[in-house]
């Protein structure tokens, strides 16, 4: 008996059906891999574009830390020049300074205008000096030369400054050379001994 043309359709659909079924997984997986290599790509763009934010950044930074710290060689040198004038000030008697010759009051205030000159082009270079005395010791910003007893400021803290330290932008060109203050020793009684505190009475 031969078979009819129903027979052949019902035999050849189910292998149509697998095949288009197959086709769509394909086609889904296929989707997929493309997703995750766009995913791929965008994080390495983001990545990529970071850094370079990062690399202009650090680089105008170092452009600028170059700019600024320039001249600290020659800086460092002039200080030198401010300290000879600092010291020639303040070297003048007080009976020059105030008395009436015109001609050494005059040589006075030209030395104070150039020391204060020098001072403002040091600090159009961010060269700043250090705020020291009464200040509590820093030794990153002081050098302590010695140490001295003193009420005036409270221990541990900057009681004179022996020569200015100075700054440079964010860094230090010079430290401060200054004496520390350290609590006074307690004054000795008649007897020679230390005094000693009266122990509280009992109730």
């Amino acid at each position: 008996m031969s078979r009819g043309p129903m027979a052949e359709d019902n035999r050849t659909a189910p292998e149509a059906g697998d095949a288009t079924v197959e086709k769509a997984a394909q086609e889904q997986v296929g989707t997929a891999a493309i997703e995750a290599d766009v995913a791929d790509l965008k994080d390495k763009l983001t990545r990529s574009l970071a850094e370079m934010e990062n690399l202009r950044k650090r680089t105008a930074r170092e452009v600028a830390d170059s700019r600024q710290y320039a001249v600290t060689s020659f800086a460092r040198d002039m200080l030198t020049v401010a300290d000879n004038l600092k010291r020639a000030i303040a070297a003048v008697p007080a009976e020059l300074r105030n008395g009436d010759n015109k001609a050494v009051a005059a040589f006075i205030e030209g030395v104070e205008v150039t020391e204060r000159g020098l001072e403002q082009t040091l600090s159009k270079f961010g060269v700043k000096a250090v705020e020291a005395k009464g200040e509590k010791f820093n030794p990153e910003l002081h050098q302590a030369i010695y140490e001295v007893e003193t009420s005036d400021v409270p221990p541990g803290s900057v009681a004179d400054v022996m020569q200015v330290g100075y700054t440079i932008g964010e860094r230090v060109l010079r430290p401060a050379m200054v004496s520390v203050a350290k609590a006074a020793a307690p004054a000795p009684s008649q007897s020679g001994e230390p005094a000693v505190a009266a122990a509280p009475k009992g109730d």
